[in-house]
This record gives structure tokens, sequence and C-alpha cells, in this order.
């Protein structure tokens, strides 16, 4: 067994937040024959809560750290939780990037608990008043910079994970990654001044989806055809990316210590961290994979929660698999579009009024990056679903079958419909289904491409000597 590295989340301050887990891991390892020691272990003590403090700082201080470590044969394996899994994916991405500059030390194994991989919609609350509040009296600061890359849709993590999309597949290479999340809010976290914290298809922390590294990048371009009306029709191109062992934990949380993935549900976690640590090869991450695969299916076919409310009727809680759709509305020179209207449709007719009812879960605009939206979908209605029967009296129906409403559009609204230079209305295809998008418990990051509209009059030549105005121009057709 090579030296194990626990790597903590964003805000953490104490390393009490890793519990009982790494003495549990060494007596169960032990209990297996693995050989794991609590000398093999070491705890990370890095700082988040420094405002200038950026996850590029961080790569290079734990490659630093590393360093230090003298490991016996360059390798290690590591678990890390919440934003720590980001910042280790972030160095192995340096070390692909820039090899002379970080060390060739090998990890063999990366388990993310609760990883923040695609962010968390609550870290628009850490940067706002209440994450300064919350600050000011813990003594610290937010950390501004790394809340920016948790931020839903930022940049700096859609350049991480896209270069995963399109990245060789780790596995392929002996580096085995493995995410490992919950499924449950902790109730009695939740924070009525934000919702996050109750949301179902989260921990209460980090969405589902957010956490998978199972993910697509989707681009709608136009390719020179329009449907008519002066409407542009833009084709899907479709990359998916290399496949990672996934597994939902029924019943975690994402910390507290009544249900989280550290404390409570420990002995669940330690569990499934020995199934990834005893991956040896490609064969063996394959056939966890399936068998991670073939557990999740169980759990989302058990997605009834009826929360206990005092002397009142029962919370109900359907647990759907959700769907997260990170939208950028650019032009094909790379300008941002924010004022650019984006909707999903629906059927034969491609209207946004034939979609699923409840299908929109949430929206939320990157406070940085205005053009880029981040939609959290009901997949199992965009899908459609099966009756929906009481656990407790079968002979109940909680919610009726829902059909399908494919095929699923998209349309772009751009604000400057005319003029020197300005945008069209755009449109998915007609027929082409854009279900392809939306997979269970997984996030897909569509880039929406508009052509920009330049006419001739922007520009033109002319041998007339005597002066001219041209203060009123004709736009003349659009340059081919």
């Amino acid at each position: 067994m090579t030296t194990l590295v626990f790597v903590h989340g964003w805000s953490v301050t104490n390393t009490a937040t890793y519990g009982q887990m790494p003495e549990q891991l060494q007596q169960r390892a032990t209990a297996t024959g693995m050989s794991l020691t609590l000398a093999d272990i070491w705890l990370s003590e890095y700082v988040s809560f420094d405002d200038m403090v950026t996850i590029g700082d961080l790569v290079r201080g734990f490659d630093h750290a590393l360093r230090d470590l003298h490991l016996r044969d360059a390798s290690f394996a590591c678990v890390a939780h919440s934003f720590g899994a980001p910042v280790i994916r972030a160095w192995l991405q340096a070390q692909h990037d820039m090899p002379g500059r970080y060390s060739t030390i090998r990890l063999t194994h990366l388990v993310m608990l609760a990883p923040a991989n695609f962010g968390s919609a609550l870290a628009q609350l850490g940067k706002g008043v209440l994450g300064k509040l919350k600050a000011w009296w813990d003594g610290v600061e937010p950390g501004q910079r790394l809340l920016d890359w948790l931020e839903l849709g930022s940049a700096a993590s859609l350049q991480l994970n896209l270069a995963t999309i399109h990245g060789v597949d780790p596995a392929l290479d002996g580096l085995f990654q493995f995410v490992l999340t919950g499924d449950r809010p902790d109730r009695s976290l939740y924070d009525h001044l934000n919702s996050y914290t109750g949301e179902n298809g989260s921990d209460g922390v980090v969405r589902i989806a957010s956490a998978n590294l199972n993910a697509q990048h989707a681009v709608l371009s136009w390719q020179g055809s329009t449907t008519g009306a002066g409407v542009d029709a833009l084709a899907l191109n479709l990359t998916r990316g290399p496949r990672f062992a996934f597994k939902i934990l029924a019943g975690a949380a994402h910390s507290g210590l009544a249900h989280g993935i550290l404390t409570s549900a420990a002995p669940a976690t330690v569990t499934e961290i020995l199934r990834c640590l005893q991956v040896r090869s490609d064969t063996d991450y394959r056939a966890l994979s399936e068998a991670f695969e073939r557990e999740n299916t169980l759990r989302d076919a058990d997605k009834v929660e009826l929360e206990p409310a005092g002397p009142f009727v029962p919370r109900l809680h359907i647990h759907d698999p959700r769907s997260q759709l990170i939208v950028r509305l650019t032009d094909d020179t790379g300008e941002a579009l924010t004022g650019t209207g984006f909707l999903l449709s629906a059927g034969l007719q491609a209207s946004p009024d034939l979609m699923p009812p409840g299908f929109m879960l949430d929206r939320q605009a990157n406070s940085r990056h205005r053009n880029t939206v981040t939609l959290f979908l009901n997949q199992a209605l965009l899908a459609g679903d099966n009756r929906v029967r009481d656990p407790v009296n079968t002979r109940k129906t909680l919610r009726p079958a829902v059909p399908d409403h494919r095929p699923y559009g998209v349309e772009a609204l751009p604000p400057d419909l005319s003029g020197l230079v300005h945008h069209a209305v755009a449109k998915s295809l007609p027929g082409e289904d854009l279900f392809v998008m939306f997979h269970p418990h997984q996030t897909t990051v569509l880039d929406l491409v508009l052509p920009r509209k330049i006419h001739a009059g922007v520009f033109r030549l002319t041998q007339t000597l005597t002066p001219e105005d041209f203060s009123h121009p004709l736009p003349g057709p659009v340059i081919g």
C-alpha cells in the first residue's frame, strides 16, 4: 500500500474535520489484508480562508509539500473531500501541462468524497453578505478567489472539466479516479435563508450531478442553414468524456455529525473507499464502475422520502435523478452574449410551452460571466416516468405517470436583431432530439454559438473624391 493523503475542503480550519475516518480506514484495511498503517497516512492543512489564495497557489503548495514526504516509491493515493478534489485534479492537470515545473510523483488512486467538481450552488451565498458575516464571526476571510472557482459555471472550473472531458482515459495510464457522494441534505442543517441547503438532488452543499465526473460537452453552432423566417438552424456536436467510477451513498450528507459523509456515514464510506483502493488494473476499475452503476440503479428505484414533520403530515420528497446543464452563450468570434435569452422547447412544434411541468428546478447565472447560466433539471420528468406509489400504501399514488415530451430543442433570442452588426434568432435543427444531453446525475456543458451578422456597410471603399457624409450608412448585405 502506498502513502495515503487526506485532503479537506473549503473553509476548513481544523483537522478534526476528518473525524475518525483515518483510524477506521487503517483498522478496516488491516482486517481485509491491506497493508496500511497510521505512519502511511498524512492529513492536509491547506489555507482556503485567505482572499488572496487561488487554486493555482494551492496546487503549487501541494506539489511542494509532496516533495517533502520523500515517498518510497514516488507514488501515493489520495482521499479528497469537497473542494479538495478539484485541487488535486488541478494538480494533475498542472503535472500534465507543465511537466518541467511540477514533480513526477505519481498518483495511483484518487477517491473523491462529495467533490465539488462542477462547483456548488452555495458558492454565491458564500461570496455574499451572509458569507462575509460568517467569516468575520469566525475571524477569517471567506476565501473569495476560491469561491470564484466554486461558483457554478466559473471559467476556471469549466476549463478543468472540459480538459477532462476531452482528455484521455486516466485509467489507461494507471490512475484510478472514483466519486463517492451522498444523496440527502441533512435536514437539521437547513438554512431558511438559503433553500440550496435543503435542495433535493444534492447532499445539501454539492449536487450529485456536480460531483459526478461522467460528463459531456455539447456544441450547438450554425452550419449555414436556416429553418425559415430568418431563423438560424443550430447543429449539435456532442463529446462524451471518459468513464469514471461513480457511487451514490444513500442517506449521506455533505457534512454534519448526524449524516456527514466523513462522520456518521463514515463506516459505509470506509467500505466504499476500500473497494476503490483495492483496484489494481483497468479490468478491476471497469468491473467496479459497473458494480457501482448497478447499485446506483437500485438506489434510484427507492426514491420516495417521507420527512417527519412533528404532528403534521410528513413532507414528501421524490428523489428523481437530476441533470445539470451549464450553458455558455457566445457568438462565433467568442464574444459573450449577455443579453441573449435561452429557452428549452419540446414536441414537434418545438414550443417552450410543451416542456413537462416541474422540469426546471433551478436557474443560476454566474456572477462574473453573465452569459453562463446553470440549469438544474428533473431528468426523470424529461425522460418520462412511471407512477410513483406511496411506499406505505402502494395503492396510493404520490405522482401519476408522466409521459415524455420529446423531441427536445433549444431556442436563442438575441436582443440585437438588426443593425450593421447583429445576431438572429436561432433554434436547434428541426427533428433533432436534444434529450441526448440530459443524463441522470450528470452535467453537460453546452456551448451555444450564434453567427455574428456583419453587414458590408460597416466598411466600404470609394473612389468618390468629393466629401461624402457616411454618418448614416446603409447596412447592405451580410458579409459571407
